[in-house]
């Protein structure tokens, strides 16, 4: 019988110093205020919320500090933290560089979901390392696409065709 880790076409770890020092300084900035805001008044209504503001940021840096990126002969996942979504690779239609400009590109870093060209997408990412989206064949409830960010996106590309059209080269 063959391990999980036999089938492993692609593994990436993939972090951002520059994401973490931005989640992290907001939380500094909000946490800060709220003490402030504690110390000069009270708790009250906009002390309450700068705490939750800081403790939001606060989940952030913690929770989005690595994306693990998994592509085996059955399927691609992606691991951010406590989240992970996983795409069996026979629901794969097309793989591609994600091309998108402006907010939608640089809207933030974790995960987020947003409408793009009439298709719904999930999204995995920091925000300097470039993308790869990929389209389902079947929507995943309302998700259409799924993009994220990698180091080697030709590479990954490459092997997600491969595998999506079954001529990727199997292990063992």
């Amino acid at each position: 019988m063959r391990s999980p880790s036999e089938n492993i076409l692609y593994y990436e770890r993939l972090s951002s110093n520059r994401t973490m020092a931005l989640f992290a300084a907001l939380t500094i900035l909000f946490g800060g205020l709220a003490l402030w805001r504690v110390s000069a008044v009270c708790l009250d209504g906009l002390a309450t919320a700068l705490i939750i503001i800081c403790v939001f940021f606060l989940f952030y840096v913690i929770n989005y500090r690595t994306l693990i990126i998994q592509l085996t002969t059955e399927e691609l996942k992606l691991k951010f933290g406590i989240f992970s979504w996983t795409v069996p690779t026979d629901n794969i239609a097309d793989c591609q560089l994600d091309h998108i400009s402006g907010f939608m590109r640089y809207g933030g870093a974790g995960i987020h979901f947003m409408m793009i060209e009439k298709r719904y997408r999930a999204s995995f990412n920091f925000l300097d390392h470039p993308r790869v989206v990929i389209a389902f064949k079947n929507r995943v409830g309302p998700v259409r696409d799924i993009s994220f960010s990698t180091r080697q996106p030709e590479e990954l590309i490459r092997l997600i065709r491969e595998t999506a059209t079954g001529q990727a080269s199997r292990p063992g």
